[in-house]
């Protein structure tokens, strides 16, 4: 029996376990990336852990979400990353460098390797030929350490492509396509593998389109081949000495397959509030449109804004359209400069926001009230635009630009005639912008403003936890709900106290204080718990509110690992009905003196004098993290 690419990759970086769908497994990671919204603490992190250089391949610490500088915070931040960059072993990009992934996939990715990210999109590398997967700071911060990376073994689902793109449909299209098939919860557990004579007609930063957004589908990671036109595109950023071959065995087993022909896709768009809420743009229909964006770690490669410059040569947006557009990376912005495309956008009546997330995240170019908002971004979660009642459809650079000029939500086929955009022989390649580490680090002072606390440690576990249900939540609930984005709350980042202050604020404004008043106790949530970004500050501050316990339905795989990082114990209804016996106030009991005998626990509801069961999946390495009250904890009690 062959291996797929999965197998193969996974099986170079074992360290111990079996690969078994399900069972704990720990690799090695070669490198890590971080961003400026997370990095801060995961080197205030690795710092705790009193390691002088960073241990992997590569790391890089990346400055592309915190770049609005409206106070000393984030101008701090970056200081810091960069000082403490240098004097650890750390790749530093500047400030308007770009955006991580769209970043690393032109500098820094490498075929067969494996990559740990601060950043749920980190899978985005996976078009290269990468085991790219995205985790807590915390994770990350164990792996620049030297240790190694534990997880639950996927399944590997493979998804075999046939046919070609037609004219105007995009990869976005192909990823919506999945979405809507496979929903936000279906590829949790699963990594995605594409195949098929399909792959061979898509391009590196098409293929880094749908690994991006398979985040989207709760998958660990997905990941395409290593072939013939992934050499072409290390070539063209003089890099090809690091490519490899990686292809699956023409035997490899898979434990599930889906089939796509890419000859049937047309051109697509997710309706509010979930990527996965996907149809058809004709379907859809021609409805009134107030914003357009174009950019994000998704959609904003050189061919992606060719296509869009192309489309708005010699053309106006429309009135009643506000466009703005954001290119990926330094790289894109100037060759777009240098050719002329530039022009023609701005021209267009276009506005050029610098080389980063922004809007993405909430940083900035919020729509106005109730405004219909179209962007080729990855998440559409309610308020995540930065206003709370906009309407955020998602879609491909085509649909967009194609929009931004009718003022309707518009299918690209009504332009006519197809932009065909072929991708440069050779990139303009300039890492000016990426600082090295200092070859004398012990020269260089780590510098940190008055915005940076000390980090929170929680407690260790006690015999029986107690405490009140401070909230009681549906399906869904992202990262976002727990922990809002946005100009507002980023810049307080490595200010957990301060940051402390919005947890769950878009559900209810009183959970801070409520929280603090009863000195902790409960959530209890739906399916899917948790999913979308990784911040880890969506464990960190409930930790640092006193949440002892998150009782759910089911939770994304990121979000979860945050919580045993942070030593809140993840634990679902044993029976989905109890989930209606208890309301908000109640005060729960439990037991948890047998945890690492028994992966079944008994809730007392103490108001109502009822009971129900629930249950845990932790290993027994897990259980050790819980007790010790966290990873850094139990990582000093190992050392």
């Amino acid at each position: 029996m062959g291996y797929n690419i999965v197998q193969k990759i996974f099986g170079n970086h074992l360290l111990t376990g079996e690969m078994v769908p399900g069972q704990e497994i720990s690799i090695k990671i070669d490198q890590t990336l971080t961003q400026d919204a997370t990095g801060t603490m995961a080197y205030l992190q690795f710092e705790a852990m009193g390691v002088a250089r960073v241990k992997t391949k590569v790391s890089v610490s990346y400055v592309d979400h915190n770049t609005l500088q409206t106070g000393f915070e984030n101008a701090d931040d970056h200081r810091f990353l960069q000082t403490i960059a240098a004097k650890h072993g750390i790749h530093f990009s500047r400030p308007g460098n770009g955006i991580c992934h769209q970043v690393h996939l032109e500098r820094f990715g490498v075929p067969g390797m494996t990559l740990l990210g601060s950043d749920s999109h980190t899978p985005t590398a996976g078009g290269l030929g990468m085991i790219a997967i995205g985790a807590g700071g915390l994770d990350v911060a164990a792996a620049m350490a030297g240790g190694p990376f534990y997880l639950n073994m996927p399944k590997v689902v493979n998804v075999r492509l046939t046919g070609r793109l037609r004219p105007w449909v995009s990869a976005k299209d192909v990823i919506l396509e999945l979405l809507r098939t496979m929903t936000v919860k279906g590829g949790v557990g699963k990594i995605i593998e594409y195949s098929g004579e399909g792959v061979t007609t898509l391009s590196v930063p098409e293929r880094a389109t749908i690994t991006n957004m398979g985040a989207e589908l709760g998958a660990t990671s997905s990941v395409f081949p290593s072939d013939k036109v992934t050499l072409a595109f290390l070539t063209a950023q003089k890099r090809e000495k690091d490519w490899v071959e990686i292809t699956a065995d023409a035997d490899a087993v898979y434990d599930e397959v889906v089939e796509i022909n890419l000859s049937e896709l047309e051109p697509m768009a997710a309706r509010p509030h979930s990527p996965d809420n996907a149809a058809r743009v004709k379907e859809i229909g021609p409805i009134p449109v107030q914003q357009v964006v174009i950019g994000s770690c998704t959609n904003s490669s050189y061919t992606d804004l060719m296509r869009v410059a192309g489309i708005l040569k010699g053309k106006k947006v429309h009135p009643s359209i506000n466009l703005s557009i954001a290119p990926g990376s330094r790289q894109v912005f100037e060759m777009l400069a240098r050719n002329g495309a530039l022009a023609d956008i701005i021209s267009s009546g276009a506005r050029i926001l610098e080389t980063a997330c922004g809007p993405c995240i909430g940083m900035g170019q919020s729509p106005s009230s109730g405004a219909v908002t179209v962007r080729t971004f990855n998440r559409n979660f309610e308020g995540r635009s930065g206003t709370a009642d906009a309407r955020v459809y998602l879609c491909s650079p085509e649909v967009a630009a194609a929009t931004a000029l009718s003022g309707v939500l518009t299918d690209p086929r009504d332009l006519g005639e197809f932009i065909e955009i072929t991708a440069p022989e050779e990139f303009l390649v300039d890492d000016g912008m990426i600082i090295p580490p200092a070859e004398d680090p012990a020269g260089v002072e780590v510098l940190r403003g008055p915005n940076i606390k000390p980090l929170p440690v929680n407690k260790k576990l006690p015999k029986t936890v107690k405490g009140t249900v401070l909230l009681k939540l549906e399906d869904n609930i992202t990262t976002d709900h727990i922990m809002p984005a946005g100009a507002k709350v980023l810049p307080l980042r490595s200010n957990i106290p301060a940051i402390s202050l919005f947890v769950f604020s878009g559900i209810d404004v009183s959970f801070h204080d409520r929280a603090r008043a009863a000195g902790g106790g409960f959530v209890t949530g739906g399916h899917n718990y948790g999913q979308g970004s990784s911040r880890e500050h969506a464990a960190l501050a409930p930790m640092y509110l006193g949440i002892k316990a998150v009782i759910a339905k089911s939770f994304a795989r990121i979000h979860k690992a945050n919580l045993i990082n942070f030593g809140i114990l993840p634990l679902t209804f044993a029976d989905e009905k109890d989930y209606d016996t208890f309301k908000v106030d109640d005060t729960f009991e439990i037991s948890v003196s047998n945890l690492g005998k028994t992966n079944e626990l008994t809730v007392k509801n103490t108001t109502n004098g009822t009971t129900f069961k629930v249950q845990h999946d932790l290993t027994s390495r897990q259980v050790e993290i819980i007790k010790a009250g966290g990873l850094l904890n139990h990582t000093k009690a190992n050392a």
